[in-house]
């Protein structure tokens, strides 16, 4: 089924204990094309500049992403650059140039209006309803965000989540959202506020899924190696999400599979810099890995 996100696109320059990367393809909406293209047909909304590799638009399309979204702008791509602590979960930014993404205004073509699912990436609250107004009522609609939303655009925030199914965020998003250290409690606020489902990502301890009537937890798949943990929150949202657009199973049992799913994926992205590890990726490996990740939960009745 057709599923559409929007988010930003990048180029990184990244050091990790590991080594550093100049150049490298970064933005949550790269990321999560990249992945979500394991699972189903994706719609990919962003802008980049005239800098921006032709390169990477290609392939993005020949692994089944349409990009007819991604407007092409004179101006310069965003670029970060950012330096990540021997504790790989802490990171500081050296340097943020926003190009064309500061003054953009999404439009999402016609074609893309009917998407049954949509993901609205880490991007100001304010862009993503505008993104979501344009769309004619997707099945299921899920969210990102991050510490900067939460401090600056508070109201437009509160607002957008009482039209989304799903926030996806960390724990110390959630403890700043709600005032809450405490993740179940936090879970409970978060649900009150609008969306069916919060599924709260716990870096090295895995993730939790909170709904009206079930919780749901799985651990962090575990790695020899991380090289660079850039992404690996937009690649678990892809794999979630991707999921639960290809199977239409929105149940519980389906929801559950899905986050699996999202815990291989983004166990895959850590392993190499950028989405380079996603590029060389096939549908087998993802399957192996899953089940490798079933077993590490398989507990005798």
């Amino acid at each position: 089924m057709s599923l559409l996100v929007v988010g930003s696109v990048a180029l990184d320059t990244l050091e990790t204990p590991a080594g550093k990367v100049e150049d490298a393809l970064g933005g949550a909406a790269t990321y999560f094309a990249y992945a979500a293209s394991f699972f189903t047909p994706v719609r990919m909304v962003g802008a980049v500049g005239d800098d921006f590799p032709s390169g990477v638009l290609a392939d993005l399309e020949g692994r089944g992403v349409d990009i007819a979204g991604v407007d092409k702008l004179p101006g310069t791509t965003l670029r970060w650059s950012g330096r990540y602590h021997k504790e790989l979960n802490v990171r500081d930014t050296l340097h943020l140039d926003l190009g064309v993404f500061g003054d953009y205004q999404p439009e999402i073509p016609a074609s893309y209006r009917d998407s049954e699912y949509a993901f609205l990436a880490n991007i100001d609250p304010a862009l993503q309803a505008r993104v979501l107004g344009q769309l004619n009522g997707p099945k299921l609609v899920g969210c990102d965000t991050m510490n900067h939303w939460i401090e600056g655009s508070r109201p437009v925030l509160d607002e957008l989540l009482g039209r989304v199914d799903m926030l996806i965020v960390n724990d110390e998003e959630a403890e700043l959202l709600t005032g809450d250290r405490n993740v179940v409690k936090a879970a409970a606020k978060i649900l009150a506020s609008g969306p069916k489902s919060v599924l709260i990502k716990r870096g090295e301890y895995g993730v939790i899924e909170f709904s009206a009537n079930t919780i749901f937890a799985v651990p962090a798949y575990p790695l020899e190696e991380v090289i660079d943990p850039t992404g690996a929150g937009d690649c678990f949202a892809a794999g979630v999400m991707g999921e639960l657009a290809r199977s239409g199973d929105t149940s519980p049992a389906g929801l559950r599979r899905a986050i699996v799913y999202g815990s291989v994926m983004g166990s895959f992205v850590v392993e190499d810099f950028g989405p380079k590890r996603l590029q060389s990726l096939t549908r087998e490996m993802i399957d192996e890995r899953y089940r490798q990740f079933v077993s590490l939960t398989d507990v005798p009745a």
